[in-house]
């Protein structure tokens, strides 16, 4: 008897840069591609509280290209939700989820619980998204699988992960599902977020040979990456320095943090930066610096030869920890010139809020802005102008420097995405750019047509995708 078509449907991270959440059908099967938190714009955020599109409780599986909130934080949610089976990633994927899955629970308990005291949310009571107990019921359902060796997924549906350099464990994800009778199997790859090449701490992105479909990332499809991140991170420090103030980095925990340690150790041992204080004020980006620092097989070259010579690849001459909330306090009274690392990436939340709070007035000040600002944020805010921000319910005067970092940015910018679909052996039958703005989707796909003649489209929220032999 034949089996029944497949499809793919777009659920999040269409038409936006968050949410990402695409189900795949074949089979009487379905398998959810992430599952991740929309962030950003209310109306986006909005999407978190409302009832998926599908069923949680009828979905077979879920697979993780990584750990970051956007990709996998709706999961405690899906399980509060009645999904109840395997949740496939990586082994550094797993590690890092269980400090993220935590900490996002923590974060929308803490909203929920200051909403009430201050009486400002709508709901009486104001609820968490959900839970701590909801993230350790997603974290008992992960089943971390190695790079390259097939995963029995479900009944006729496989996948594979290949190394996607974005972050610690970031994969690739290559879902084979069996094809109609008589014919072959379905290839549906699936980019997740690339990296780029020739950056620290990480291997390359690995080419994938050929896929029949293929859903590409397009974070940053209409734009070139500045070519030298050292020089301009170099003059950013220098400046700060010079003018005896804080330089305040929002940063993710994952990835950026480690980049930021790596490149700021590499520029004083190359005296192109004085030694200044270097404070990551984290306790996940503490935590994560430790796993990224366990999970040797996948540092590159320069990342292994440093730590072999005895040498400490992510801590600067002068780094120090916060990570209690009394050493947080206690940056209050420290004078510049000095580095503040702190999350969140967007100044969305987290520690960063109280350093900006306290110093976005002063103008000895800067605030380096050090990755992908989603419409909508705090940190977009900052970075288009704005001239106060609200921080804990107060208007706050931005009278500090804002300084914007795009060479550091772990997303591939378009001609590292052009070079990395240059490994295919074939052209897919068609491409779906998601996981990025329409101006930026679209320019990708004109780009993609002029260089590769690809049919590619833009995908868009809840379309469909049928999936043929």
């Amino acid at each position: 008897m034949a089996k029944t078509r497949a499809t793919v449907e777009f659920f999040g991270a269409a038409g936006t840069v968050t949410g990402s959440k695409h189900l795949v059908t074949a089979n009487g099967r379905q398998v959810l591609l992430d599952c991740g938190l929309f962030q950003g714009l209310k109306a986006l955020r909005q999407r978190n509280w409302e009832p998926p599109p599908f069923v949680p409780s009828e979905l077979d599986a879920v697979v993780l290209s990584h750990a970051h909130i956007d990709h996998s934080g709706y999961l405690p949610l899906l399980v509060r939700r009645g999904f109840n089976g395997p949740v496939y990633c990586t082994h550094a994927t797993a590690d890092l989820l269980g400090c993220l899955l935590p900490d996002s629970a923590y974060l929308q308990e803490k909203f929920a619980a200051s909403a009430n005291y201050l009486g400002y949310s709508r709901h009486r009571p104001a609820l968490p998204l959900y839970t701590m107990a909801d993230a350790q019921a997603a974290l008992a359902l992960l089943q971390p699988r190695p790079f390259g060796e097939p995963i029995v997924v479900t009944d006729g549906i496989d996948a594979t992960f290949r190394t996607a350099g974005h972050i610690l464990g970031s994969a690739t994800v290559d879902v084979q599902l069996d094809g109609t009778v008589g014919r072959r199997p379905i290839h549906l790859v699936f980019s997740g977020d690339l990296g780029r090449w020739g950056r620290p701490i990480l291997r390359d992105p690995q080419p994938v040979p050929h896929a029949d479909y293929l859903l590409l990332e397009s974070t940053y499809g209409n734009r070139s990456h500045p070519p030298d991140a050292d020089e301009d991170l170099a003059q950013c420090v220098r400046n700060s320095a010079e003018r005896g103030g804080a330089l305040l980095v929002p940063a993710f925990a994952v990835g950026r943090t480690q980049e930021l340690l790596w490149r700021i150790r590499e520029l004083e041992d190359d005296s192109r930066i004085p030694s200044v204080p270097v404070y990551v004020d984290s306790p996940m980006a503490i935590d994560v610096t430790d796993i990224y620092l366990r999970h040797t097989t996948e540092h590159d070259l320069d990342m292994r030869t440093v730590r072999e010579s005895g040498d400490f690849p992510l801590y600067p001459e002068q780094f120090q920890l916060a990570k209690s909330k009394e050493e947080s306090m206690a940056l209050n009274d420290v004078r510049g010139p000095v580095v503040i690392i702190s999350a969140s990436g967007m100044a969305t939340g987290g520690r960063i809020l109280h350093h900006l709070k306290l110093r976005l007035s002063d103008k000895r000040t800067t605030v380096l802005l050090v990755g992908f600002q989603a419409a909508g944020t705090r940190g977009r805010r900052l970075q288009e102008g704005a001239e106060e921000v609200r921080i804990h319910g107060h208007d706050v005067k931005v009278r500090a420097r804002v300084d914007t970092l795009d060479g550091l940015s772990a997303h591939a910018d378009q001609g590292e995405l052009l070079r990395w679909i240059s490994g295919f052996e074939r052209p897919p039958k068609s491409t779906h750019l998601v996981h990025g703005e329409p101006s930026a989707a679209e320019a990708l796909a004109a780009q993609i047509d002029a260089q590769y003649g690809w049919k590619t489209q833009v995908a868009k929220f809840e379309g469909k995708v049928q999936l043929r032999s």
